[in-house]
């Protein structure tokens, strides 16, 4: 069993790791990242180039906890982490959040909202600064 977080290189995503790391080390469990994209633009910055990978995978080294970078591709972001939650049958998701209006959720569809309502564990939404 592991923790699962959803990874994005911004303030969210940092919050996001650091509350999975905790977490994982308070369950005595591995950590896996997940760093995901559509992939239908040129270049997503929620999306870790060769470059960021690297330096993330350098800084996670030092974690007291096992973790893997996992990097995907699909038409659907919240059904790439979903399908990371069940294959290794997660104790926990923790992703990142951030306020939206109520017309932003509906106009929208929210990564977030899917993974909170969807994933068959619990799930630590965080927000920057909250931890």
């Amino acid at each position: 069993m592991s923790v699962v977080v959803g990874y994005i290189p911004n303030a969210y995503g940092e919050a996001a790791l650091d509350a999975a790391l905790g977490e994982a080390q308070r369950r005595g469990t591995s950590l896996v990242v997940v760093n995901a994209t559509k992939g239908d633009a040129l270049v997503d910055e929620r999306y870790l180039g060769e470059q960021a990978r690297r330096e993330l995978e350098e800084r996670l080294s030092a974690s007291p906890v096992d973790v893997e970078l996992r990097q995907a591709m699909g038409s659907d972001v919240a059904e790439e982490v979903l399908a990371v939650v069940r294959e290794v049958a997660a104790d926990a998701l923790v992703i990142g959040i951030r306020h939206r209006t109520q017309v932003g959720k509906m106009l929208m569809g929210s990564v977030a909202t899917r993974l909170l309502m969807e994933a068959r564990c619990p799930v630590v939404a965080v927000k920057p600064g909250s931890m």
